[in-house]
C-alpha cells in the first residue's frame, strides 16, 4: 500500500468539486450522511468505512471516481441514478490517465481499486493518525471475520488497553464479551488520562477504536448486545477524541466527536449524543469558534433533558457558558453560569452517567474560572482557579496541573508576577507525570506574559525552568 504521503499519486489537475454529491446531501451533516451510507451498505451486505472525511474528499473533487464498493452503495442509496448523476467521472476515464514515472508507487493491494489512487491519498488512503481510515479499517472488518494471523496481531497491539480478541473469537459474531470489552477499554482510556494526560496515549487509543467498529459492523447475535456496542464504540469515539482535543489534534477530534455523534443518531441514544454535543462544544471554544460552541451545548442540552440528570445539565451549562464567554456576552455567560451552579446544587442522581466521574466541585469551579479568564475578569478567574486546585482529587493529576496553569495564567495577566511564577512552577512539576499539549500551551502563554517581570521574586526560575522544557512529542 503506498504511503498517504506519496505525491506520484496527486491528480492532473485540481480537483473540481461534486456539487451534484453535495446537493444529494442535503441538509444532513457530512456524519450523518456517512452513516446512512453505511446503513445503505448494510442493507446490501456490502462494508464501506464511510465517515465524514470521507464525505467531503468526495465533495470536494478529491475522488473522481468510487471504489465498486461504493458504487454499488451509492446507486442502491440513489437508485435510477448513474455515477454521472452523482457527479462522479466515468470509470473509463480514471482508468485511462497517462502512465505514471518508472518511480510510481507499489501496486495497489487485491482490495484497493486503481480508481481509488485518483485522489491525493486515494478513496482508502490511510491518514497517518486517523483511527478510521478507509483502508485500514476495511482490513480489519475482514481480519475479524476471516479469523486470519492479522486478527491476532491486532488483538496483541490492543492487550495494554483491555481489547483482546483471539482467531477463534474472531470467526464468531460478537457477544456479550465484546461489548464487555469495549466498555472497559473506555473505563482504562479515561483513567490513563485523569492521571497521565492525553499525550502518548492517542495513537495506542485509536487501536481499540478500530476493533470496537470493526466488531460494530460484524453485527452482534442480540439487540442487546448491539445496543452495548453502539453506546461503546460511541463513547470510545469520544474519549479518543478528547485525547486527540487533549494533544492539540483539533481536526481530528473533531472527525471522532463526528462519528460519535452518527452513532447516536443512527441509534436515537440521548446520552450518547447529549456526551458528543457536550465536548463538540468545548473543541469550538479551545478551536475558537464560540458560536459553534453555544449552538453544541445548546443541542446537547435538549438531547439530555429527558434523561433526568440534574449534574449533566450543569455540566452542559458550562459550556454554553464558555461560548458566550468566547463571544464576550457577559450577560449571556452569567445567566448560563448561574443555571449550571443551580443545577449542580441538586446533587448527584442514578441518571447521572458514568462519563462525568470528573465532574465535581472543583471541574465546577475551574470551568467557571476558564469563562471569567477569557471575560478578562482576572481577578475573579484567579479566584475561582485558586479554589479548583484546592478542591480537586489528588487522583486527577491532569487537573490539578490543569487548574494550576489556570491559576498561574490569571495571577500573570492581574498582575501578580511573583505568585503566578510559583504556580507555574508547581505545573513544571506535575508535568513529569502528565502529559498534555493543551496544558503546555497554557504554560508558554503565561511564560510570555512574564517575560518583562523577570527581576520579580521567581519569575526567572520559572522562565528558565520553562525554556528548558522538551517539546510536546505526539504519541
Amino acid at each position: 500500500m503506498a504511503s498517504s504521503t506519496d505525491t506520484s499519486a496527486q491528480p492532473d489537475r485540481p480537483p473540481r468539486p461534486n456539487t451534484a454529491f453535495r446537493q444529494l446531501r442535503g441538509r444532513r451533516s457530512p456524519a450523518e450522511f456517512a452513516a446512512l451510507v453505511r446503513r445503505a451498505a448494510r442493507e446490501i451486505g456490502e462494508r464501506v468505512s464511510c465517515d465524514a472525511r470521507y464525505v467531503g474528499r468526495v465533495e470536494a473533487g478529491e475522488i473522481r471516481c468510487p471504489n465498486y464498493a461504493y458504487e454499488r452503495v451509492f446507486l442502491h442509496l440513489f437508485p435510477g441514478r448513474t455515477l454521472t448523476d452523482l457527479g462522479f467521472a466515468p470509470r473509463s476515464a480514471v482508468r485511462g490517465r497517462g502512465a505514471r514515472p518508472a518511480a510510481a508507487p507499489a501496486a495497489p493491494a487485491a482490495h484497493e481499486h486503481p480508481c481509488d489512487r485518483d485522489a491525493p491519498y486515494g478513496a482508502h488512503r490511510p491518514y497517518p493518525i486517523d483511527p478510521l481510515n478507509h483502508e485500514e479499517s476495511d482490513v480489519l472488518r475482514r481480519a475479524f471475520m476471516t479469523g486470519t494471523s492479522a486478527t491476532v496481531a491486532t488483538a496483541a497491539a490492543l492487550g495494554p488497553l483491555g481489547i483482546a480478541a483471539d482467531a477463534s473469537a474472531a470467526t464468531r459474531r460478537p457477544g456479550s464479551s465484546e461489548a464487555a470489552a469495549v466498555e472497559e477499554a473506555v473505563r482504562r482510556i479515561r483513567l490513563l488520562d485523569d492521571k497521565h494526560g492525553a499525550d502518548g496515549l492517542y495513537r495506542r487509543a485509536a487501536e481499540p477504536l478500530r476493533i470496537a467498529y470493526a466488531l460494530l459492523d460484524a453485527g452482534a447475535t442480540r439487540q442487546t448486545t448491539a445496543e452495548r456496542l453502539h453506546s461503546g464504540a460511541g463513547e470510545l469515539a469520544i474519549s479518543v477524541g478528547w485525547l486527540a482535543h487533549d494533544s492539540g489534534r483539533f481536526d481530528d477530534a473533531r472527525s471522532h466527536y463526528a462519528e460519535a455523534l452518527a452513532t447516536a443518531r443512527m441509534t436515537g441514544d440521548a446520552g450518547l449524543e447529549a456526551h458528543a454535543f457536550c465536548n463538540t462544544a468545548f473543541l469550538a471554544r479551545d478551536a475558537g469558534r464560540p458560536r459553534e460552541a453555544v449552538r453544541s451545548a445548546q443541542a446537547a442540552q435538549r438531547a439530555a433533558r429527558p434523561l433526568g440528570s440534574p449534574r449533566l445539565m450543569s455540566l452542559l451549562a458550562l459550556r454554553e457558558a464558555g461560548g458566550w464567554a468566547g463571544l464576550a456576552d457577559r450577560t449571556g455567560c452569567e445567566q448560563a453560569l448561574v443555571r449550571a451552579q443551580a443545577l449542580f446544587g441538586r446533587g448527584i442522581s442514578d441518571a447521572d452517567p458514568e462519563w462525568m466521574s470528573f465532574y465535581g466541585e472543583a471541574e465546577l469551579a475551574g470551568l467557571e474560572a476558564q469563562c471569567w479568564s477569557t471575560l478578562g475578569d482576572w481577578r475573579r478567574a484567579s479566584r475561582h482557579a485558586r479554589r479548583a486546585t484546592r478542591l480537586q482529587d489528588p487522583h486527577f493529576s491532569r487537573n490539578i496541573a490543569l487548574y494550576t496553569a489556570e491559576l498561574a495564567d490569571d495571577l500573570a495577566r492581574d498582575g501578580h508576577p511573583d505568585e503566578a511564577a510559583a504556580a507555574g512552577l508547581r505545573v513544571l512539576e506535575l508535568l513529569a507525570q502528565v502529559q498534555s499539549s493543551r496544558i503546555q500551551t497554557m504554560l508558554a502563554g503565561t511564560a510570555r506574559v512574564l517575560l518583562p517581570h523577570r527581576r520579580a521574586t521567581g519569575v526567572a526560575d520559572f522562565l528558565d525552568r520553562h525554556a528548558s522544557l522538551p517539546r510536546p512529542r505526539r504519541g
